[in-house]
């Protein structure tokens, strides 16, 4: 992997935690959790167009 695809992966993990956090602390927010589902698609879909 390369370092913008290893770079978005720790982004989308830490966002998962930001919004679990914030989900626990304040109650749950969708548009929150829609933004999480498109950043980690969009992760998958960076790292799958690298891998070939």
């Amino acid at each position: 992997m390369s370092g913008s695809t290893k770079v978005m992966g720790v982004l989308t993990v830490g966002s998962l935690v930001v919004v679990t956090a914030y989900t626990a602390a304040l109650g749950s927010n969708g548009w929150l959790w829609f933004g999480w589902v498109v950043l980690g698609l969009l992760t998958i879909g960076v790292v799958a167009s690298r891998s070939t």
